[in-house]
C-alpha cells in the first residue's frame, strides 16, 4: 500500500511565508528557506510553496528564494503562482524545484497543462483548483480579483486531466484556515472521478481531521498550513498516531 504524504503548504508574498484565513488577513511566518529546512526535519513527505500574488498581478516569480530552498532540502517540493508558460516552468526547475503548479494561467489557457505535460512529463505537472460549494475560482491570492468560472468543477477536474495533469490539489476556500476539518464529500466526489492521485487542502486543524481524510476517502496526501505553522500539530507526533490508526505513512528514521 502506497504511504500517505505530509505536505506542508508555505504562501509566499513579497519574498516572506505568509498564512491567512480565507486568503485574507496575513501574517508573516518568517523566511521561506528556513521554514523548508525546518519542515524536513520535523518529517514532512514534500512541501509546497505557492506565491500568492503572482498570478492576480500578472508578475514572475522571484526564484531567489527557490534556489535558496532548494541548498536546504532534499525533500521534493513544488513551486505554484504565477507560472504561465513552459519557459517559466523550466527556471523552476532549473533553479531546484521537482514539480510545479499551475491554476489561474491553466484556466485562462488549458493548452498550457498539454504544453508542459509533454515538455516535463505528467509526473511533473500538478493543477490547483480552488472550489467553494460546486463553484471553481480563479485568481483566489488576491480577494479583489477572485473570480467564479463558468466551467462546473467536476468537467474542470476531467479536462485537467485529459490534458496531461499528473496531479490535482483540491482546496476548499470555505475551509481555508478554519481548522474545522477537510470538505470529505467534495474530496471523494474529485477522486472517485479521475484515476490521478489527489492532494486534499484547507480545513486541517487537528490530527483528527487527517485522519478522516485518509480513512474516509482515497486522497494521496494531505496538505496543511495554520495547523503546522502555528505548531499545534508537530508532524512527528501527526504520523505516530496515524499510524496508530493502521494508516501507512513514512516515519523518519
Amino acid at each position: 500500500m502506497l504511504t500517505k504524504r505530509i505536505i506542508p503548504c508555505l504562501d509566499i508574498k513579497n519574498g516572506r511565508v505568509v498564512k491567512g484565513i480565507q486568503f485574507q488577513n496575513h501574517r508573516d511566518m518568517g523566511e521561506p528557506a528556513a521554514l523548508a529546512r525546518y519542515y524536513s526535519d520535523e518529517g514532512a513527505d514534500e512541501l509546497v510553496f505557492y506565491d500568492i500574488t503572482a498570478s492576480p498581478e500578472a508578475r514572475d516569480i522571484d526564484f531567489t528564494w527557490v534556489s535558496r530552498v532548494a541548498k536546504e532540502i532534499s525533500i521534493p517540493f513544488s513551486i505554484a503562482g504565477g507560472i504561465r508558460t513552459v519557459e517559466m516552468a523550466k527556471q523552476a526547475f532549473d533553479t531546484g524545484a521537482d514539480k510545479i503548479s499551475v491554476n489561474t494561467p491553466a484556466q485562462e489557457d488549458p493548452s498550457l497543462i498539454d504544453a508542459l505535460a509533454r515538455a516535463f512529463g505528467s509526473q511533473a505537472v500538478v493543477v490547483g483548483i480552488d472550489l467553494k460549494g460546486n463553484d471553481l475560482y480563479s485568481n483566489t491570492g488576491a480577494p479583489s480579483k477572485t473570480q467564479r468560472s463558468d466551467r462546473t468543477p467536476l468537467s474542470w477536474v476531467d479536462e485537467v486531466v485529459s490534458r496531461g495533469a499528473g496531479e490535482l490539489v483540491i482546496n476548499s476556500m470555505a475551509m481555508d484556515g478554519m481548522k474545522n476539518g477537510y470538505d470529505l464529500d467534495t474530496l471523494n466526489r474529485v477522486s472517485c472521478a479521475v484515476n490521478v492521485p489527489i492532494i486534499a487542502s484547507g480545513g486541517a486543524g487537528e490530527c483528527e481531521h487527517f485522519r478522516e481524510l485518509f480513512e474516509k476517502t482515497n486522497v494521496s496526501a494531505a496538505l496543511a498550513a495554520s495547523a503546522f505553522h502555528s505548531k499545534a500539530i508537530a508532524i512527528p507526533k501527526l504520523k505516530a498516531y496515524l499510524k496508530n490508526f493502521n494508516i501507512p505513512v513514512r516515519i523518519s528514521t
